[in-house]
């Protein structure tokens, strides 16, 4: 398992995860896009 931490690691560090990472943090701030987040993981947890 050390070996997919250790890649998901290399990634954030490397040009296309900051810019991934900062894809996600503007859409994060968008009202709209958290509100449908949050409808996302409505629906996954309860079909648990």
């Amino acid at each position: 398992m050390a070996g997919v931490l250790q890649r998901i690691k290399m990634f954030a560090r490397s040009p296309q995860g900051r810019r991934t990472m900062d894809q996600v943090r503007r859409a994060a701030a968008d009202p709209r896009r958290r509100a449908q987040a949050q409808r996302l993981l409505g629906r996954l947890r309860t079909r648990r």
